[in-house]
């Protein structure tokens, strides 16, 4: 019998969340491994471009989720290890994993890990105003305290940025030089000359920051290593950290890895100005406060926050779609995201400014 490989599929527009019916086929053979009856079986959410999936199951034990992680084998055992590490050593308010009949965390099935996890019940999202974003902030600062010390199992792949962010700015760079020449060659399309009238001046922006990082302590403060920093969330948000029982629960840690911790809340920060439309200083000032409360941020790691901060990472993050479809994403539509995007931008220097020696003193 020919060993079946899950691959990537197209989404279909007649089915809300699509899943191929040998994946789900296969999904009832790796539930198999489980000591629990099956009653039904939901799909709540997929990875079609990956091959990934969650199924809300309710079982004879109560309800759990079934995940298909879309990852490398190597690199879903790295984070099913932290998963397991959060719960098991800190205590963390993170979905458990169900242990299959032969006491294993997951199966191995289509060239792809599956796993079953606690199905975290009622969970609500916290507000978006100030007051909630702040306890968003705290949360993450506490998760990524309780992920120093981590060791990733036997046969996982080590998952680290902690070394790559030069890299990461040197490669902005580079892909604002693919966004100016695509621009260019299309350049009778509606977004064309939004961008190119302000792409050098995001690029000489991340030069800078690259510059500054160079500079910075960045390079030291890496050495502590990998365990000793622990882990980021790198998909953090208010969509997968909710109140529950007992306060709040982190949940898909799929894409865990080791770096400085600081990158999550950048990336919240960022974020959240661009739902603001503007940058406010009171908000980014009390965001930062609140992570530090829970995970203490020193000086020279502050710095590196304030240097990330001053990359453009919105603008950089919207445009990536660009390489994939030029003739459909420079349209009018995109012209109009990328002003205010870039209204956002020009809001962001007086804060920065306005909060760059806050720990200094």
């Amino acid at each position: 019998m020919k060993e079946i490989v899950i691959l990537p599929w197209e989404e279909r527009e007649d089915i809300k969340v699509f899943v191929p019916d040998y994946v789900n086929a296969l999904a009832k053979e790796v539930i198999k491994n489980y000591s629990f009856q099956v009653n039904t079986m939901e799909v709540i959410a997929t990875k079609p471009e990956q091959g990934g999936a969650i199924w809300k199951i309710s079982t004879s034990k109560g309800p759990k989720s079934l995940k298909l992680l879309h990852r490398r084998p190597t690199r879903s055992l790295f984070s099913l290890g932290a998963q397991r590490y959060l719960v098991d050593v800190k205590g963390a308010r993170v979905p458990a994993i169900v242990k299959t009949k032969h006491g294993q965390d997951f199966i191995e099935a289509g060239g792809k890990v599956w796993f079953v996890a606690e199905w975290i019940e009622p969970l609500t999202p916290i507000s978006k105003d100030l007051e909630g974003t702040k306890q968003l902030c705290y949360t993450l600062g506490q998760f990524h305290a309780q992920t120093r010390g981590y060791v990733p199992p036997d046969g996982a792949e080590i998952a680290s940025r902690l070394y790559k962010w030069p890299r990461k700015y040197e490669k902005m760079i580079t892909k604002m030089d693919w966004f100016k020449n695509l621009s260019q060659a299309y350049n009778h399309m509606p977004a064309s000359s939004t961008i190119l009238n302000v792409i050098d001046k995001f690029q000489d922006q991340a030069r800078t920051s690259l510059n500054r990082l160079n500079q910075s302590k960045y390079s030291d403060l890496i050495k502590i290593g990998n365990k000793e920093w622990g882990l980021a969330h790198q998909d953090y948000g208010w969509s997968n950290s909710q109140m529950g029982r007992n306060g709040m629960w982190i949940i898909d840690l799929d894409g865990v890895a080791y770096d400085l911790p600081i990158r999550d809340l950048r990336k919240l920060i960022t974020g959240k100005m661009a739902e603001l439309y503007k940058w406010d200083v009171t908000w980014v000032r009390e965001m930062i406060l609140a992570y530090h409360k829970a995970n203490p941020i020193s000086p020279e790691l502050y710095e590196v926050l304030m240097i990330d901060l001053s990359l453009p990472n919105e603008f950089y993050r919207f445009m990536k779609d660009l390489v994939k479809e030029p003739e459909l994403f420079l349209n009018q539509a995109t012209s109009e995201v990328i002003t205010a995007l870039i209204e956002t931008e020009q809001s962001k220097w007086p804060v920065l400014k306005a909060i760059q020696n806050d720990w200094r003193k």
